[in-house]
C-alpha cells in the first residue's frame, strides 16, 4: 500500500518547484529531457508524486553536490541494464533503442517492437527503482562492474 502512496500524483508543479527550491520551468526541462515522467490530470495540469519528487531530488542532489550535468545524467540512467530486469531476449534488445543506445533512460523511448511496447513506463520496475539515487548508483554500478561477488 505504502508504493501506491508513493506513486500517487499529487503535488502541483508549483508546488515540487517551490519544495526544490527550483523555478517551474526547471521542472519542465527536467521533463522534457526525460528525466521524470510527469502525470498529466485530465485537464492537462502537471502533478507529481512522492517518487517523483524523490527522483528530482536526486537529480537536484547531482547537479548541485555531485556537478554532474543535466545530460551526464541523461548518460548514467541510460546505462540501467533495464533488460535484466524485465528479462528481454537477445532478439528484442536487438530492436530496443535502449539497448543499442546510451543516450538516456529506457522511459525515454518509443518502445513499439519489443517486450516493453506493452509496459507502461511509470509503473516499470526500471523507472521506479532508479528515482532513488542510492538504488541508480547500484543499478549503474552493476552494468559497470557485474553482480557483486562474495568473497567468504
Amino acid at each position: 500500500m505504502e508504493d501506491k502512496a508513493k506513486s500517487t500524483p499529487i503535488y502541483s508543479i508549483g508546488t515540487v518547484a517551490r519544495m526544490l527550491g527550483v523555478s517551474v520551468e526547471t521542472l519542465r526541462m527536467y521533463e522534457r529531457k526525460g528525466l521524470v515522467l510527469v502525470h498529466k490530470s485530465d485537464g492537462n495540469q502537471r502533478l507529481y508524486s512522492e517518487s517523483d519528487v524523490e527522483r528530482l531530488r536526486c537529480v537536484r542532489i547531482a547537479i548541485r553536490d555531485k556537478k554532474i550535468s543535466v545530460e551526464g545524467i541523461r548518460r548514467l540512467q541510460s546505462m540501467i541494464p533495464c533488460w535484466d530486469y524485465i528479462n528481454c531476449s537477445m532478439d528484442e534488445r536487438l530492436v530496443c533503442p535502449a539497448y543499442q543506445s546510451q543516450v538516456a533512460g529506457c522511459w525515454t523511448y518509443k518502445h513499439q517492437t519489443n517486450i516493453c511496447a506493452l509496459r507502461s513506463c511509470p509503473s516499470c520496475e526500471v523507472y521506479l527503482r532508479s528515482a532513488n539515487c542510492d538504488e541508480l548508483k547500484a543499478l549503474v554500478h552493476k552494468q559497470c562492474v557485474g553482480p557483486a561477488s562474495d568473497n567468504s
